[in-house]
């Protein structure tokens, strides 16, 4: 199926669908809340104000990778991707692994959702690939390679925070947990979606290449990014510094196209989804902790700092992350969490951000590609989305706790 021309995805865009309505009533909901006292306008500030720096890096994260699709960027990477697999499977899944793999830890996991997913789903249909193993490669790795750096996550940065590790400290720590996660997603990913059977071809063609439109912006889009990704590696603390690197990133790009190409800086471009369900998430937690969420994650985590505590902590996240979402149970669980017990905290986060696989409402990531799917008109079979996300949910969480543990 050809891809839906771009007119009619930004006439949808511009349309509020259910689950705009749904981000938009989870702000009105907390907004209510501060209003009839039910959270104190104290603890409401309190709130916000952590997240203030958090969403500066949202907004400027996604702007800089809206723009860089647009500049073809991705597209030219994923071209190169599936000429370089050569026709041959086992080459493409290890590209596509890295690709989507990379994206996530450099460029946030909302960021692989929104923008890899359509690239991954456009790849597919030029290449005459079958669409699903593509599409849930996007969307388990757009969680499940989320551990590596703070800016992988949003619940990375709040965990950073939290525990005081800058970038490098980070990554020192969640090495091991990531390449033990990611390589469970891998032989999981195989199984369930990429052998023979289940791809229905033995071999594909390369599509043809598409050439580059607008050599300039391909540059400064591609640079801009190189600049952010330089900057994590160079160790920039998390929040307010992080943001301000990803918005010297995006500003290069907005500036790039305000001089070639003025018609895609819209307001469109700002992702206002994601910042008002964000927002309204950190009001209506801390209303729902004040009423006895708080309790129910203290009975459930418990305060053991040893391994016990560990895996509590991490399947208590999976668990309330795929009932409610990944977020607000990280949230949730960390106010459960004793402040010495890092390895516990650490372990929530594992659990909260490789959990979210089973449920659609999992973590944002996972709706936000539920979405392109349903545009694109791919088909999710829920019984085998549900059942082998509850396989991974479990063998990747306990392969990301037990490598913590170990190299603690």
């Amino acid at each position: 199926m050809p891809p839906p021309p771009t007119e009619a995805l930004r006439r949808a865009a511009g349309s509020l669908g259910v689950l705009d309505w749904i981000r938009i009533a989870v702000l009105v909901l907390g907004l209510v809340f501060v209003a009839t006292g039910l959270l104190p306008a104290d603890t409401a500030r309190s709130s916000v104000g952590r997240i203030a720096p958090l969403l500066l890096f949202l907004f400027s994260v996604i702007v800089l990778a809206e723009l860089t699709k647009e500049a073809g960027v991705f597209d030219a990477i994923a071209q190169r991707m599936a000429k370089a697999g050569r026709g041959n499977y086992v080459a493409l899944f290890l590209l596509c692994v890295a690709f989507a793999s990379l994206t996530t830890v450099f460029l946030n996991l909302d960021t692989t959702a929104v923008l890899l997913t359509p690239v991954m789903l456009a790849l597919a249909a030029r290449a005459r690939i079958a669409t699903l193993p593509l599409a849930m490669t996007t969307v388990w790795l757009a969680n499940t390679a989320s551990l590596l750096l703070p800016v992988s996550n949003l619940t990375n940065l709040l965990a950073a925070d939290r525990v005081a590790l800058e970038t490098r400290a980070f990554a020192a720590r969640m090495w091991a947990p990531q390449l033990a996660v990611l390589a469970v997603t891998m032989v999981l990913l195989w199984v369930f979606y990429w052998r023979r059977r289940m791809r229905g071809e033995e071999t594909y063609d390369p599509p043809a290449p598409v050439p580059v439109k607008d050599r300039v912006l391909f540059s400064a889009t591609g640079a801009a990014c190189l600049l952010f990704i330089g900057a994590i590696l160079a160790g920039v603390h998390t929040g307010i510094q992080l943001g301000l690197a990803a918005t010297a990133a995006a500003v290069v790009a907005v500036v790039a196209f305000a001089v070639r190409d003025r018609t895609l800086l819209r307001p469109a471009l700002i992702p206002w989804q994601l910042m008002v369900f964000v927002t309204g998430l950190f009001l209506v937690v801390p209303t729902l902790e004040r009423f006895g969420l708080d309790d129910a994650m203290r009975a459930l985590i418990g305060d053991d700092g040893g391994t016990a505590g560990a895996v509590r902590a991490a399947f208590s996240g999976a668990g309330l992350s795929n009932v409610l979402n990944n977020l607000p149970a990280y949230v949730a669980g960390e106010s459960a969490v004793p402040a010495s017990n890092k390895d516990q905290l650490l372990s929530l986060l594992v659990g909260t951000n490789v959990g979210p696989v089973i449920t659609p409402w999992g973590s944002l990531a996972t709706l936000l590609w539920f979405e392109w799917c349903r545009r694109w008109d791919v088909r999710v079979p829920m019984r085998t989305f549900v059942l082998a996300g509850t396989v991974l949910a479990v063998t990747g969480s306990a392969a990301a706790v037990g490598a913590l543990l170990l190299t603690g």
